[in-house]
């Protein structure tokens, strides 16, 4: 009888990351090297291993354009990892979920893969704000004027009242925070509402412009899993250490 070979599976790198990860929580080893390299250190927290994900595939993905622009079209917002986007779900719910949180909060379109699979660890509702008209809107609406960086355009965003209430909990993310312009339109929509905004979570933070300062200042509580403090045409990213 003619033996099958055995199906040889694919190990991504989001994936020999988590594994090597348990593999350490559960030995209780110090530290994991591997080619050389030194995945993990004593006194790691389960945010440092999101951190770290992310941190590599932005390395190893990220496309540097003109005009500061970080393209990751190919894992974050056009082709999705799950995977990944499962790990920065699991980091919000790991840094807010002592906080009462009752709604995940977004802006269309690129937010909303990251707000489900936050929302999923939450069992809470995943919300987005609109950009685009639709004649299934109907009701009263909360309405804001956001600026696109990305884009170089103003949009009004809507989200229907049905949704989002005074009581309301809520948890801000998104994929990028540059300038803060989306996130002022969804803290806008939130005082409408009389919701109390718990937190702000992002994926990708860079950190040489205003938007992350700003809304720290302001006594926000920003929870950004990569911040990047330069980006240079050469394709050279510097990330900020966080504790």
């Amino acid at each position: 009888m003619r033996r099958r070979n055995p199906r040889k599976s694919v190990l991504t790198a989001p994936s020999f990351l988590v594994i090597m990860y348990s593999i350490r929580k559960t030995a209780g080893i110090g530290r994991i090297i591997f080619c050389g390299q030194i995945f993990f250190q004593d006194k790691i927290s389960g945010r440092d291993v999101g951190m770290k994900l992310l941190e590599e595939r932005i390395r190893r993905d990220g496309q540097v354009r003109p005009g500061e622009i970080l393209k990751v079209d190919s894992f974050l917002n056009h082709q999705l990892d799950v995977e990944l986007l499962s790990e920065i779900g699991k980091e919000f719910y790991r840094s807010y979920r002592d906080d009462g949180i009752t709604k995940i909060l977004t802006i269309e379109a690129s937010g909303i893969a990251i707000a489900c699979l936050t929302a999923l660890q939450f069992h809470v509702p995943a919300l987005f704000a609109k950009k685009a008209k639709s004649k299934n809107l109907d009701g009263e609406l909360y309405m804001s004027t956001v600026s696109s960086y990305t884009y170089g355009k103003d949009y009004t965003v809507t989200l229907s009242k049905k949704f989002l209430h005074e009581g309301d909990r809520v948890l801000l993310v998104d994929d990028f925070l540059a300038v803060g312009k989306a996130m002022r339109g969804l803290l806008d929509i939130c005082s409408q509402a009389g919701a109390e905004v718990a937190g702000i979570g992002i994926a990708i933070e860079k950190g040489f412009q205003s938007g992350g300062r700003e809304l720290r200042e302001k006594g926000y509580r920003v929870t950004s899993l990569a911040i990047i403090d330069e980006m240079r045409e050469d394709g050279e990213l510097r990330f900020r250490a966080q504790s």
